[in-house]
Order: C-alpha cells, then structure tokens, then sequence
C-alpha cells in the first residue's frame, strides 16, 4: 500500500510513501507520519491511501504520530478546496488546520501526579495526628492533586508518601488538562421565551439542520443550501436564537462551531454558552480556540473537540477548522468583519470557509450581523442565501438616538481641532451624575497621530515605510503601527538647519482621550482599552468584568470595544472622529464606516434606560454617516450597490490582488511589467476578466520592502484561481521579489 503525503515544508507538492505491513492498519487519510526525506526525517499528513504509485524507488514510512488520524476527512476535503482557490501550496493550507501544539511528534499532555484515597482492607492503620487530619481530608476529596493537597493540609509530600505506604492512598501521574476558563464560576442559566420574529428564524434554522441530515443530495434544493443571512438590529437577540439552534443541533447528535470575529468578545460570549450547556440533558464541554490561548490550553482544547468530548467550539477564525464530528450548524457572529479575513498565507475568509465547509458536511450555516457585508446581502438577493430578519431589539427595546455633530463649526468656534463637542460633554457630564456608564470610540491608538515642525514643515516619518510616527506620550516615544520602529520622541525639530523647539504633535488618538476625559471629568473612572493598554491575556476579560461590575464609569478604546459587548448600563456612546475610515483609498471605505458606526451605536440602550449616542464628523452629510445616524441597512446597501455595479467591484464581480514586494522600487516595477503582461494573456484565454494595474500600493513602502499591485476582476473566480496558480507555477519570479495572491481581498492596502 502506499501513502500520499503532504509534508512540513515548502515544497508545493505531495510524495509518496510505502507503508510498511505492521503500520497497514494505523495508516489511513489524515494520520500524521514520519517519513525520510533527503537525509531528513521530517513529519507530514497522510492525505490518500492508494494501492499503487506511478513512482519507483519508494521509501517506507519511518512511524505514525498520535493514536488516531489527526486530521479527518471532511477537513481533508476543505484542505483541497483551499490550496486551489486561495492559490496556495497544499502544506500552507494544511498547517492552517492544525495548531502547531498539535503537529508535534510528541503528544503534549501536561502530566500532574494525584493522590487517590484507597478502601482500607480492615480498620485503619495506627496513625499520627497530622495523618489523621491529612487523610480525613484526602477521604473527603476522594482524588486530588499532590500539590492541591499539599497547600489544603499546609504539610509535605514526605507525609503524604507515609499515607502511601501505609495502604490509604495511591501517588499515579495522571493527565491535567489546562482549561482556560477553569477559574470561572459560570451559573447555568435556561432558555428565554423568544419573540414572533426570534421564532420565526429559530424553526427555519431547525427544519434545515434537520433537512440537511435526512437529505441524500447534500442540501441540494434546500432553500440558501443550507445558509441563512441573519440580519438582527443590534441588541435583537441574535445569540439566544444561536443558542436554541444549537440546543437542537445537539439533541441530533450533532456538534456545532460558533465563530467570533475580536478575542475580546470570546470571554463574554463563553460565558453564555457554558451557562446553557453546562447542565440537563444536553449537557456538553465547550472548547475554546483562539490566539491568546497559551500553546498547552489550545492543545488540550483542541484534543478535547477531536475525542469528542466538547461538541461545541467556540473561537476566532481558525476556530473554522475545529474537527467537529458530526457537524450540524456553524454559526458565524458579526459575519461582515474583516478580521475573519486571514492576512497570511492562507488568505482565507473564515466566513466564506464556514459556508463551504457547511455544504460539504450537509451542516447549516448562520451568518449574523446588525450590518452584514455586502457580499452576503448580495447572495440573500439572488436567492443563494436564506433571509432571517430581527427588526427590533429584545424585550421591546427602543434603538438608540443617533445625533450627527458638524465639527467643522465646533472647530472654527475654538480655533483648533476639539476633542469633545459642547454637546457630548455635556452628554457625558449628565449621564454619570445619573450614575450611568459612557463608551467612547476612536479608532486609533497613542497620543496623537503625527509629529510636525511648524517652521520647516519637517514630519517625523517611519525609515521603513510610508507613514507618519505616532507619538505615544506615555512611553515618551515615536512608533511606527507598521512595522513596530520606536524612536524617542524629540524637544525640538531634528533637522540641523532648523532646531525649532515649537514642534507639534497632531491628531489624536485614543491616550490624548483618556488624558482629555481625567482633565475635564476628574470625579470619573476611566480606562482605556486597546493594544496598548492590554499587555496580558487576562487584561481583556479584567477590564470588562470590571466596566460590567460598574468599577468603571467611561470606557474609551478601540475597535475592539466596537461590538457584541452587551452592558445594560451604558446610556451613552460618543464616536469622537466619525471620518477616520471614510477617507482612505479604497472601494469598502463607505461600508467599513457605516458598519463601524452603526455597531458602536448598537452598545448604547441595551438596559432599561434609553440610549443616545452622538457621532462628531466633519463630513456630517455622508451617506454612510447618514444612514447610520437611521440604522437604515436597506437604504445604506441600495445606494452603494448601484457603485459597485458600475464599476464592476465586489459584490458583483471578484477581485484577486496580486502584489510584488521587494527592497529595489526599480525592479518590483519591472517585474511588475512583466507580470501584468502575462496577466494580460490569460485574461484573454478566460475572457470576461479585467486587469489592472501595476501602480503602487496605497502604503508603496512597509518594512523596507517597495510594493507593486496589479488587480484583476471577474465574475468567476474558481476558474480564475485555477488558471492563475497553474500560471504563477510556470513563472520564473526573480529572488528578491516576492509575489503575493489575495483572492477576494478585504483590504486594497
């Protein structure tokens, strides 16, 4: 028999392998191997079993990894289906499925020995005062760990080791499992009553799990195949409709994946599910996959998913590739942000795997946003996607009043850029005399956005890329977003020919906030929260549990603050700089906007009190600031689709970004030519495609390495992806300039 196998290295290709007669019976798709390779042992996942190979001179496979197959067949199958449309070696797709805690040879369990309490044969042995207490405590536990027991009875291991030879107690390394969240009390909580519309949504989203696991023609004929377009007004109750229909993909027998765009909305949302699950009879592990979990918590959560022991995951967009087995629903929450966008290779989107994956293993999909992307409500209008829609927020609850401040008045009135409008401070001044919490919202970090001479015009610039520093008051440094270059920030203009001491900083981000609200709110308790500010990975969870307790009065950060947190007790929402996204050179600048204001919007009034929320922007007449101020979707998607159709952007079309990068501008150029010429051949072998391009990227310069773009649009991208990786294999790309794909980009950057 021989084994097809993908290795750990970049070879963009698969070898086969003889498996040796004792291993016949362990070897099949997905079992991790050791195998020679030139004078190397290297690993690498079997993925097929053939009974003969075209190659002569076959090696044997050296040993398996594991006790099972480690990757199973349906995420094999999604394996392929990344490497050719994300035009992608199949080793880069297939490390993206496995974390590396899991890849390695040796297995990862955290082994802990543990004192087990023994039935004395007949009455107990004659024992000291200390063993009395220590094993009237050891009875009570029946098992715990050594040292647990230890610090319990404030003795020795010495002691303990006495029990042991006297017959009550048994010392056994056992496997201890590091779970993240094993210090929370979590208390279960039960279904809520749901409203007409929660209904309506919840017995569509059952009747095709249950469709799809009768159906013999893999969702064919199903209405969407499968996947629904949950479109619920913030605070609707999306979640609990997730947690119904996943109470009933578990009474199927079936697992489920519940994907979460920010890290810091996976704390909360554990939470809520662990209260659901953790008790009756669909009791059930949920697991928890993201990149704040140390290497030894993802193994074992990981492992916990793969024995099926925890069949529900819960995590950011790897979470994805959770070896669920069965699957029943994938949940996507917050379905249209970027973040499910991978910007590595892999370039996947985690929101479109998890519809792929769903048609594969007859699972349905749940795509949930207030404000979906484009591409989604594109796909609900030509009737690939089932609509569910929750117009009102739970409870009966009123949307938030949404007040549009023209700065550009505010500004001539104090000369100068201000960071409060008279409006919003007085907003926040009357809410926490009221004894209610305010979230303010700017979407950029440090002290002030660039660092300028007002008599040479000098800008302190990144010597790496086409930036401007950031000036961060509180490190007294310059730091480039970018690439992470820091200088110390100067008294005085650098440039020799001028010494001006009146250099200024401009702009404003999110420390400058938190300084100006200590100034002008001193009785107040502020925090910030964005990357900065969170240094550890329990800072996320500190600081939310501490706004939710109410130990914090204003909430200023990020966009990490900017959705699916759910605080009863914010009334006010301020988004100090409305424009910040609006202005930059790329098509989804409108939506990214109208997105972003509507779901920050969506934090205030979620309690019992009335929410306000106060947007500043000097382009208050925008539409996508305009729609947002309604909470108008529709209206906001009409206008801007009648854009995209003209100019033949996505949703309508497709877009692959191919980008050169390397340290000499006049070769990347070059190069460029050279390849748009090629691009240019194939478009006319496909038809129907459009290339553009080269020009320089928006940031022509990051981390010292110049950047090229050519883009090519069509309606057909699988057949582009194809076509255009067997292409770029055939192509001779110089040393020094490296040659990135993006298919259906997020960013034009």
């Amino acid at each position: 028999m021989i084994a097809r196998v993908t290795l750990d290295l970049a070879v963009r290709r698969e070898f086969d392998y003889l498996i040796p007669n004792e291993m016949e019976s362990s070897v099949q798709d997905g079992t991790r191997v050791k195998v020679p390779f030139g004078s190397r042992e290297v690993l690498g996942v079997v993925t097929a079993v053939l009974a003969e190979s075209p190659h002569a001179n076959l090696r044997e496979i050296i040993k398996t990894v594991g006790v099972h197959a480690l990757v199973t067949p349906p995420i094999l199958k999604l394996v392929r289906w990344i490497s050719e449309y994300y035009c992608c070696a199949p080793e880069v797709a297939m490390k993206a499925v496995l974390p590396d805690s899991v890849r390695k040879e040796e297995e990862g369990w955290r082994e802990r020995l543990y004192v087990r309490a023994l039935q004395p044969h007949d009455k107990l042995p004659k024992l000291t005062k200390r063993q009395e207490d220590l094993w009237s405590i050891v009875e009570e536990w029946k098992e715990l760990p050594l040292q647990e027991l230890v610090r319990l009875a404030g003795t020795t291991s010495a002691t303990i080791r006495k029990l042991e030879d006297k017959g009550l107690v048994s010392i056994a390394p056992q496997i201890s499992e590091r779970d993240p969240y094993a210090k929370e009390h979590i208390l279960p909580t039960n279904p809520l009553e749901l409203n007409d519309e929660q209904s309506v949504a919840l017995k569509n989203i059952i009747k095709t799990i249950d469709c799809l696991a009768n159906s013999k023609d893999h969702g064919k004929g199903i209405k969407g195949k499968g996947v629904f377009l949950l479109h619920g007004v913030t605070g609707s109750g999306k979640t609990e409709v997730y947690l119904q229909a996943i109470a009933h993909a578990l009474e199927q027998g079936k697992g489920a994946i519940v994907l979460v765009p920010e890290i810091s909305l996976t704390p909360q949302t554990v939470e809520r599910f662990k209260a659901r699950f953790s008790h009756g009879p669909l009791q059930t592990l949920v697991a928890v996959l993201h990149s704040h979990l140390s290497a030894g918590e993802r193994h074992d959560e990981w492992h916990k998913i793969r024995q099926g022991r925890a069949r529900i995951v819960i995590g950011a967009r790897s979470a994805v590739f959770a070896p669920v087995e069965p699957l029943g629903l994938v949940v996507v929450d917050e379905e249209h942000e970027h973040s499910y966008k991978q910007e590595e290779a892999p370039r996947y989107n985690a929101r479109d795997l998890a519809v792929v994956r769903g048609q594969q293993e007859k699972a349905a999909v749940v795509l949930g946003s207030a404000t979906p992307c484009m591409e989604s409500y594109y796909n609900v209008q030509r009737k690939k996607y089932g609509l569910l829609s929750l117009t009102e927020r739970a409870d009966e609850k009123n949307m938030p009043i949404v007040r549009v401040v023209d700065m550009r008045n505010a500004s001539r009135k104090d000369k100068g850029m201000s960071i409060f409008s008279p409006q919003l401070h007085e907003a926040i001044l009357q809410r926490l005399e009221k004894k209610e919490q305010v979230m303010l919202f700017l979407n950029r970090r440090g002290w002030s956005s660039s660092l300028q001479c007002t008599e040479c015009g000098y800008v302190a610039e990144c010597p790496n890329c086409s930036v401007s520093l950031t000036y961060h008051r509180s490190a007294q440094q310059l730091m480039c977003h970018i690439c992470g270059h820091v200088d110390s920030a100067p008294s005085k203009c650098p440039e020799e020919h001028c010494g001006n001491s009146s250099i200024r900083f401009s702009g404003l981000g999110t420390e400058k906030v938190e300084a100006a609200l200590d100034k002008s709110f001193p009785s107040a308790r502020v925090k910030r929260m964005d990357s900065d500010a969170l240094k550890r990975k329990e800072d996320y969870r500190r600081i939310l549990g501490d706004f939710r307790s109410g130990k914090i009065d204003i909430l200023v950060g990020t966009q990490m603050i900017a959705k699916g947190l759910h605080f009863p007790n914010v009334t006010l929402v301020g988004i100090i700089h409305a424009d910040l996204s609006l202005h930059i050179p790329d098509f989804r600048a409108g939506e990214r906007t109208f997105q972003l204001l509507t779901q920050v919007a969506g934090r205030a009034g979620r309690g019992d009190v009335e929410g306000e929320v106060y947007v500043q922007s000097f382009t208050p007449f925008h539409p996508a600031i305009q729609y947002a101020r309604r909470h108008d979707y529709i209206g906001f998607y009409d206008q801007e689709i009648e854009f995209r159709q003209e100019l033949h952007y996505p949703p309508v079309g497709r877009i692959a970004l191919l980008t050169l990068r390397g340290r000499s501008e006049d070769r990347v150029r070059f190069f460029s030519d050279h390849l748009r010429k090629e691009m240019d051949i194939l478009a006319s072998e496909l038809g129907d495609v459009v290339v553009a391009g080269p020009a320089p990227a928006p940031l022509l310069r990051a981390e010292n390495f110049y950047r090229y773009q050519i883009m090519i649009r069509t309606p057909r991208m699988p057949q582009l992806s194809r076509q255009l990786s067997a292409k770029i294999d055939l192509l001779q790309i110089p040393d020094d300039i490296r040659l990135i794909i993006d298919i259906d980009p997020m960013s034009l950057s």
